[in-house]
């Protein structure tokens, strides 16, 4: 799978963590930055990974800052992305069955390394269910919603 990651200056050690993870599993990643700690500003870095995720460039994305929150927020406000800020593997798989979640928020601060492949891998596993939930997602994306 095509996988692009993202992170502020608070999640570089966990974004480059998962990079390697995912790439030792098989997955084709694209690092998005951050690139060092030098302080940066988590919504360039969602706005990049937004626009990765919509161009069709990667299949899922995973956006990280500190806490998560505003890296989702950022990444949210692309009206081609669903981003779910998740901190265990069941929030995770139920973004992707009942939400189609594209792209999945995590916070270095709030989640360990084993946590976050977790929910990770839970993410990349899980298909969306569509049925009753299709018509649900369909609303996240009319202009009425925006």
């Amino acid at each position: 799978m095509r996988i692009a990651i993202a992170s502020d200056h608070a999640a570089i050690a966990l974004k480059a963590e998962l990079a390697r993870w995912l790439r030792a599993e098989g997955h084709d990643v694209t690092d998005l930055g951050a690139d060092d700690d030098a302080q940066l500003d988590y919504p360039d870095h969602g706005y990049r990974l937004a626009e990765h995720i919509a161009g069709g460039r990667s299949d899922r994305g995973v956006a990280l800052c500190g806490s998560g929150v505003g890296i989702s927020i950022a990444v949210n406000r692309h009206p081609a992305c669903r981003c779910a800020l998740v901190n265990e593997p069941t929030a995770a798989k139920l973004s992707r069955e009942h939400n189609d979640a594209n792209v999945i928020a995590l916070g270095a601060r709030l989640v360990s390394l084993d946590m976050a492949k977790a929910c990770v891998a839970a993410f990349l596993a899980t298909v969306f269910l569509g049925g009753r939930h299709g018509h649900r997602v369909e609303k996240l994306g009319a202009p009425s919603y925006r």
